[in-house]
């Protein structure tokens, strides 16, 4: 297949772009600047343009486009966060709805999020979706997707949990305050962390491009979500780093504001439950040889 993939330099793009080229697809980048080469299509989702012929010759278009969340939320971040996954999601399925020949399948980054703080409730896709600035942006975030499907479109919207990886996204950060002997929990430590080795991240994408019976909305994270307290001594094991000095939850919005609240020490106990009867099989189902897998990275 001809992908067209935006987002290639990030966490999930950097390893899924390499992935899809060693099984033989052809991978084009979408990018911001003059492209370099045949691998590359010019797009601008702020200004609302894009390489629309280049697409045409497109089988497939996989979306990673998203301002990270793991900064202080100011109200301009926050504009930032959800214009930078809404817009870029409808530009792109907007653009190919109306293209002929036109790709046949568009693939969607999203998040656990979605479903807001949910305590212990077992969350699977046919779950109601939460409230929170979070859920707000899950929501838009997949409605923006929706141009492509009277066109005939497959879509795939992933709904992921924390992605594991020393390369990127929220594993670094937990790492350095181990690593200094000062790991603990967050909070009470009560709240569930869904999460997702990343090595079935990109098998998940590579299943959902390949496969042309799967469409809608799919949980991806490991069968097995744990508390925020169980990763914290799951990584603590692996690190072989105490895990006794805890974040309290004052301390947390103190630093963080209302990202702290809603990401930090909000929780959403996720099952793949769509994936595993696709019969996807995950090579991390365990979350402490995810986190060696990921450390050793």
């Amino acid at each position: 297949m001809k992908i067209a993939v935006s987002g290639a330099s990030g966490l999930i793009g950097s390893a899924l772009v390499p992935a899809l080229e060693a099984s033989g697809h052809d991978v084009v980048r979408l990018v911001r600047r003059e492209p370099k080469g045949p691998k590359e299509l010019t797009w601008d989702p702020a200004a609302g343009t894009i390489d629309a012929a280049g697409l045409a010759a497109m089988d497939a278009v996989v979306n990673l486009s998203g301002a990270t969340i793991d900064r202080r939320w100011t109200a301009g971040r926050k504009a930032d966060i959800l214009e930078s996954r809404v817009g870029s999601t409808r530009l792109l399925a907007e653009t190919i709805a109306r293209l002929e020949p036109r790709p046949a399948v568009l693939v969607c980054a999203g998040g656990v999020g979605i479903y807001g703080d949910r305590g212990d409730e077992i969350l699977t896709e046919e779950s109601e979706l939460g409230t929170g600035f979070l859920a707000e942006v899950g929501t838009a975030w997949e409605a923006a997707a929706e141009p492509a499907r009277p066109a005939g479109i497959r879509v795939v919207n992933f709904r992921q949990g924390i992605v594991l990886s020393r390369k990127g996204g929220a594993l670094p950060r937990l790492l350095t305050p181990f690593k200094l002997g000062l790991g603990g929990r967050v909070g009470s430590g009560r709240q569930w962390w869904s999460w997702v080795a990343l090595d079935d991240v990109v098998a998940a994408y590579r299943v959902a491009l390949e496969r042309d019976n799967l469409s809608g909305r799919f949980n991806l994270t490991s069968p097995n979500p744990v508390t925020n307290v169980q990763l914290t001594k799951a990584l603590g094991k692996v690190l072989r780093r105490p895990t006794v000095f805890p974040l309290p939850a004052f301390a947390a919005k103190a630093m963080f504001g209302e990202m702290a609240k809603e990401l930090l020490l909000a929780g959403q106990r996720a099952l793949p439950a769509r994936l595993l009867d696709a019969g996807f099989s995950f090579s991390y189902p365990a979350l402490d040889a995810a986190l060696e897998r990921a450390i050793a990275e």
